[in-house]
C-alpha cells in the first residue's frame, strides 16, 4: 500500500530513517538500537518503509572529485515545449548530469552538472545548447551539503 504524503511518520520512524540516512551500510543490529527496536522489527519496518516508497534506494555516495569531476555546476535551461522530450532523452544519457529539476521561473529545468573539466563542461553545454538558452553557475564550494531528511517541523541539531 502507498504512503500518502499526509500520513505522518511516528517517532520510531524517525529514529530508524534518521541512523539510515547517517550511514545506509549500518547493520540491522546497529539500526536497531538506535531505533529502539528488536533487530526483527526492525527488518520488518524497513520493508515496509521501502514498500510504501518512503526509503527509495539505499546506496553509496561519492566524492566527484576524487572519482574524475572536479567541476562543479549549476545549469539552469529554459526549454520551449516541443523540444522538452528530447532534451530529457539526451540528459538520461549524460554522464554529467547528476539530477536535473522541471521548475517553474526563468528556467524551464535546473540541473546539478560534474565535469573532468572546464573545456569539458564547456563541450558539454555544447550539446544542450540547441535545446534553449542555458544559465550556468560555477560551484566553488558547498558549504552545506546534501543532508538527510528531518521530521516535519523540527530543527536540526
Amino acid at each position: 500500500m502507498a504512503r500518502t504524503p499526509t500520513e505522518p511518520l511516528d517517532d520510531t520512524a524517525w529514529r530508524l530513517l534518521g541512523a539510515l540516512q547517517q550511514e545506509g551500510r549500518a547493520p540491522l543490529k546497529s539500526l536497531a538500537e538506535q531505533a529502539g527496536l528488536s533487530v526483527a522489527a526492525t527488518a520488518e519496518r524497513l520493508r515496509r518503509l521501502q514498500e510504501s516508497g518512503v526509503v527509495r534506494r539505499i546506496g553509496a555516495e561519492l566524492e566527484p572529485a576524487l572519482a574524475g569531476y572536479p567541476v562543479k555546476a549549476m545549469v539552469g535551461i529554459t526549454v520551449h515545449q516541443p523540444g522538452k522530450k528530447a532534451f530529457l532523452e539526451r540528459l538520461r544519457t549524460a554522464a554529467e548530469v547528476l539530477e536535473c529539476h522541471h521548475v517553474a521561473g526563468a528556467d524551464s529545468y535546473l540541473m546539478t552538472v560534474v565535469a573532468p573539466s572546464l573545456p569539458e563542461l564547456e563541450r558539454f553545454l555544447g550539446t544542450i545548447n540547441g535545446y534553449g538558452e542555458t544559465r550556468t553557475s560555477i560551484v566553488f564550494s558547498t558549504p552545506i551539503e546534501r543532508r538527510g531528511l528531518v521530521p516535519v517541523g523540527s530543527r536540526r541539531a
